[in-house]
This record gives C-alpha cells, sequence and structure tokens, in this order.
C-alpha cells in the first residue's frame, strides 16, 4: 500500500477514534450514577465491560464502512481473529486497552486501531478518552500528536535530549520477576529512572521523548501493541522481539513474545538491547 493511500485514511481513522473515546467518556460519566455498572469477566479472567463493548461496535462498523474487502480484527469479538493472517491487509483493533485503568479511573487506558500490512503496522491511532488526546504515524508516514479536530504537533523520539539516566517504562498493574531481573540487569550498566504508565501510553512516552526504553517480559497481545509500535516507529523509534527483530503481527498465536521498544538506537539503548536479548537467551526461572 503506498503511502498517500494510508494519508487518506488518517482523518476517517481519527474520527472513529475520538467518536469511540466520547461513548467512553459518557460511560464513564454514568458511573459516577451507577458505581457498579455491569463488569464481566472474561473466560481469561480479564474484566470487560459496556465501555469496551460500545468502543467495538463504533470502530467494527466504521471500519468496515470505511474499507470494506480488510476485515477487522478485534479484542472482543473471537471469531475475528481467525482473520489475522502473515500475509495481506487487515485492521487490528483493541477498543479499550487498559479495562483495569478505566475501572480505576486513573486516566492511562486507550483506543488502539491499527492497519496490519504483510505482518506489520503501516500506520496506527492510539486516543486517550479521558484527555481527548491523540497519537497516530506509521514507519513511512511519520508521527503526530494532538486533538482530532486540533492543531497537530509532529514527534521525534530519536531528536529528543537524553537525560542522565536511562529512563524505562514499566507496567503500572503486570510487574513481573523477569521484569524485575531485567531491569537489574540493566540498572548494573549505569542510573536508571523507571516510569510507570498503563496501556499503551508507554510506547506513547518514547515516542514523545519522555522516555527511553520499555521492556515487556510479560504476555501482552497483538492488539494491545499495534497501533502504538506504529506510533512509534513512525517517531524514529523500534520494537523488536528477542531476536532484535521487528515485532510481527498475524502470528500463529495471537500472543506475543517479549519485547523491547526503544526510543531511538543511541549506544546506551543498544546496550540495553544487547542485555534484553541476552537476559531473554537464557533460561528464565518459574515465577
Amino acid at each position: 500500500m503506498n503511502t498517500l493511500h494510508i494519508e487518506a485514511l488518517i482523518e476517517p481513522v481519527l474520527s472513529l477514534v475520538a467518536q469511540a473515546a466520547q461513548a467512553i467518556r459518557q460511560i464513564d460519566q454514568q458511573r459516577e450514577a451507577s458505581p457498579s455498572a455491569a463488569v464481566h469477566l472474561k473466560t481469561d479472567g480479564s474484566p470487560v465491560t459496556q465501555a469496551d463493548w460500545a468502543a467495538h461496535r463504533i470502530l467494527t462498523e466504521g471500519l468496515s464502512a470505511l474499507s470494506p474487502h480488510w476485515p477487522v480484527v478485534s479484542e472482543e469479538d473471537q471469531q475475528s481473529w481467525a482473520h489475522r493472517l502473515p500475509q495481506g491487509l487487515f485492521w487490528l483493533i483493541d477498543p479499550l486497552d487498559g479495562t483495569k485503568e478505566f475501572l480505576n479511573r486513573n486516566g492511562e487506558y486507550t483506543v488502539n486501531v491499527a492497519l496490519i500490512e504483510n505482518g506489520f503496522p503501516v500506520f496506527g491511532v492510539v486516543g486517550l478518552p479521558a484527555s481527548d488526546q491523540y497519537y497516530w504515524g506509521g514507519a513511512d508516514l511519520g508521527a503526530w500528536s494532538g486533538r482530532a479536530q486540533g492543531s497537530a504537533q509532529p514527534l521525534s523520539a530519536a531528536a529528543a535530549q537524553s537525560p542522565s539516566a536511562l529512563r524505562i517504562t514499566v507496567s503500572r498493574n503486570h510487574r513481573d520477576e523477569a521484569t524485575e531481573r531485567l531491569l537489574e540487569r540493566l540498572s548494573l550498566q549505569g542510573p536508571i529512572e523507571c516510569i510507570e504508565a498503563g496501556s499503551s501510553l508507554k510506547f506513547c512516552r518514547l515516542a514523545t521523548g519522555e522516555a527511553d526504553l520499555y521492556p515487556r517480559m510479560g504476555p501482552t497481545c497483538e492488539w494491545d501493541t499495534a497501533a502504538a509500535q506504529a506510533v512509534l516507529e513512525g517517531a524514529g523509534g523500534s520494537v523488536l522481539d528477542p531476536t532484535g527483530q521487528r515485532l510481527r503481527y498475524g502470528k500463529s498465536q495471537v500472543l506475543n513474545p517479549s519485547f523491547l521498544a526503544m526510543r531511538n538506537r543511541i549506544e546506551r539503548n543498544a546496550a540495553g538491547l544487547r542485555e534484553f536479548i541476552e537476559f531473554c537467551a537464557q533460561p528464565q526461572r518459574s515465577a
């Protein structure tokens, strides 16, 4: 797909993400009057709410109308997962990434929409319903942040200044033993600063130059990462698997391997990548 074709998708997809974000905000406001609004548990034990389903409907219907020949794969529609293929085009969405953050009302939940072509995200939008802030881009597009209807600011993660400490984003709710061991290993190379964030905001912190690395050892699904990977790559960053290769999509399983997201490849970040690859190659202790 050529860049001009993708650029024509930016405005309509931003509009759809903004509509999904508005629906999530409305349901959040209703929760003030009824805090016990229905929360269900999926088979894996993770929560799903009315906000997930409302955003799912808006995005799947809108994307299907925008591009009828491209399947829409959504976290909330297990039958759609069959369209995750290593070749061809499909939309990959997480209608509400960070449902626990939504329930905790900390503002760190997102709407994620990515376009996958031949196994890689070529365009992605990450929307923050709580702040009405949006990030979008792709490796061949560049990256921007702003309001859906306002002015946009270009993002250049690679050009941001680097402080003395290596700034590492970590999950607010999913810190595991392997991550702690990797952080300890990275701290031997010099001072580190851990920055907690929820959902795909961790990638956005890299794209804006507010952090340097995001190592993820615990499980994630393809829809958790694809949109933010596109944004980070558009800003000049990378998302790499344990072999140092670009993280792929349409894999045989929906789960991602461990990965390392990088703001840029300056020497200390490259050293972090080497530590990550070596760490992943070692046998991991059971939790």
